[in-house]
């Protein structure tokens, strides 16, 4: 078991890593839309949050050495699924391989809109 770490995604807030890589899988925790230059909460529209999300995931990925086709499982969660289209435009933007997807309603730290997760495999 490897825990991943990189500067260029937002520090944990909690007693978790930010991955855990174990026998080629690729767990990442929960992204919100934290800037990593400054662990500041992005305070803006979905647009502008769900944009931030993707770029802590690919961060992680990369630092992983992975990347957006290697992911097979993400989990989605939304503040108000009234952003439920506006998130998939987005989210179809980067995860062009089409992995398998749950997308959820929930109440997200920080007041966050938009929160995911990810799995991902690479031999």
């Amino acid at each position: 078991m490897e825990k991943i770490y990189t500067k260029n995604a937002p520090e944990p807030v909690g007693p978790y890593s930010q991955a855990i890589k174990v026998n080629g899988f690729l767990y990442c925790s929960g992204a919100i839309a934290i800037n990593p230059e400054n662990n500041q909460f992005i305070n803006g529209d979905i647009i502008e949050q769900t944009n931030q999300v993707m770029k802590n995931i690919k961060a992680i990925l990369d630092e992983a050495g992975y990347d957006f086709n290697n992911v097979i499982k993400t989990t989605c969660f939304l503040d108000d699924m009234n952003n439920f289209g506006v998130f998939n435009d987005i989210y179809a933007k980067y995860f062009i391989s089409s992995p398998a997807r749950s997308c959820v309603e929930a109440k997200l730290p920080k007041g966050a809109k938009v929160e995911v997760e990810v799995i991902a495999f690479k031999n």
